[in-house]
């Protein structure tokens, strides 16, 4: 997710802090080159040009040249003028004050509408909401058959009909539907083209004017660069879009769409994909955006995913082990069980402040999940006997556990180092804080 805009941005700021005192030329250079960067993360041209010019304003006013301080100053500026520009303070979300809260998608064909509805619903059950899905997208049979499977993925009811009835009509019988049941959240598929076009937006309407939305949400393909930033504009004209969900967010795209939708259009974004599982969405927080795009990372949002993936009776069986270098095979199982939750390692480590400059590029994407798997493998090749007593494994057990996992005899023994060295260093550490505390009692 805007990786090489990043690893540019620190480049800029570690050139500042090597050069002490700024002169006015430093920092016209340094802002040539956010420029740039800017540029060729796809970001529209008349905001990157409008950005630059506040970042210079506010340069001059805090007078940074000849200071000590004037790179602090600098990423501080951008920060905040990245954050006012992503729209300065994350959008709540609009519930109606009486059930269904109805939520109508819309976007182009292949920007991926239909998975967005279903990570939606699921993100909705977080909330403790009980959403249902319609599937108001016609015009592909296929689309149907796609929401109900997503349906029943995430254990969420989906209305649909395959009679030839209009989508209005489908919404409307969905909203009555919902109500019957008693849900919280009406979540409304709709159809999509490959351009927009009249059709599609007077059925769109047909479709809002029926469900009466409290949010209409725009699904927009971060891959496609400027050009989801026309298509912002071209239903923001036409339909009222109260935010944008970009799609696409974690592969190798450079998504400077997302810096420009809410200047360009004044559509806020509200939530990112953030890979093709249906919990992959989150919520967009600019201010976590900046400091991601800066390099300051998202400490929030990885204690956000640590909350969510651990269990709280299982952190405390762990710390009384850890405090007794007690740890097993079991609990090392349990713990990459709980990294897998959190998402892809690879996001994860992404979300680490300045780990786009103290780590390069290629050694972040060579981070493979393959070789957790791997480790997983040897473990669930031990017997569970073996598991809880690492010290009971000899060689002719190593050389079972090897040809089990299909791993080597090298890997097994190095995977028991690992546990060991972990076992050690935990029981330093409690040797430590024991010292410390006596210390403190023999001060007072």
């Amino acid at each position: 997710m805007l990786d090489n805009l990043t690893r540019r941005l620190s480049g800029v700021f570690a050139g500042l802090r090597r050069k002490g005192r700024l002169t006015e030329d430093d920092v016209n250079e340094a802002l040539r080159e956010i420029r740039v960067a800017l540029l060729e993360a796809d970001v529209n041209f008349a905001v990157a040009k409008d950005l630059m010019r506040r970042i210079r304003e506010k340069a001059v006013g805090e007078a940074v040249f000849g200071s000590l301080t004037a790179d602090q100053t600098i990423v501080k500026i951008v920060r905040d003028e990245l954050v006012d520009i992503l729209g300065g303070e994350t959008v709540r979300f609009n519930w109606s004050p009486a059930p269904p809260t109805v939520v109508l998608m819309c976007g182009l064909q292949g920007s991926g509408k239909t998975t967005s509805c279903a990570k939606l619903a699921q993100w909705f059950q977080k909330q403790g909401k009980k959403p249902m899905m319609a599937a108001c997208d016609t015009q592909r049979p296929a689309a149907v058959h796609q929401l109900q499977v997503l349906g029943e993925q995430v254990d969420v009811p989906v209305y649909a009909k395959t009679d030839g009835t209009k989508p209005p009509q489908i919404a409307r019988e969905a909203l009555e539907r919902c109500k019957h049941l008693m849900l919280d959240v009406l979540i409304v598929d709709t159809a999509g083209r490959l351009t927009v076009d009249e059709d599609l937006m007077r059925e769109l309407r047909e479709v809002h004017d029926v469900s009466r939305p409290s949010e209409v949400f725009l699904v927009l393909d971060s891959t496609t660069g400027q050009e989801a930033v026309n298509v912002a504009q071209a239903f923001h004209e036409r339909v009222p879009v109260t935010g944008a969900i970009f799609t696409k967010l974690d592969g190798d795209t450079r998504g400077g769409a997302v810096l420009s939708v809410r200047a360009a259009t004044g559509t806020p974004v509200r939530f990112i994909g953030v890979g093709e599982a249906v919990d992959a969405l989150d919520v967009f927080h600019p201010d976590r955006m900046a400091g991601r795009i800066i390099g300051m990372g998202d400490v929030l949002g990885i204690i956000e995913r640590a909350e969510t993936a651990l269990d709280q009776e299982q952190v405390k069986e762990l710390e009384g082990k850890m405090r007794k270098g007690g740890l097993d095979f079991n609990d090392m199982l349990s713990q990459f069980a709980t990294m897998r939750r959190m998402g892809p390692l690879q996001q994860v480590l992404k979300m680490l402040p300045g780990i786009s400059s103290m780590v390069p590029e290629e050694a972040l994407n060579q981070v493979d999940e393959k070789h957790v798997g791997r480790i997983e493998a040897m473990i669930l090749s031990m017997t569970a006997r073996e598991r809880s007593n690492p010290d009971i494994i000899n060689g002719s057990r190593r050389k079972r556990i090897a040809a089990g996992s299909g791993t080597s005899v090298e890997e097994v023994n190095a995977l028991i180092k690992q546990l060991n060295e972990m076992k050690r260093g935990m029981k330093q550490m409690v040797k430590l804080e024991q010292r410390f505390k006596k210390q403190r009692g023999g001060r007072r």
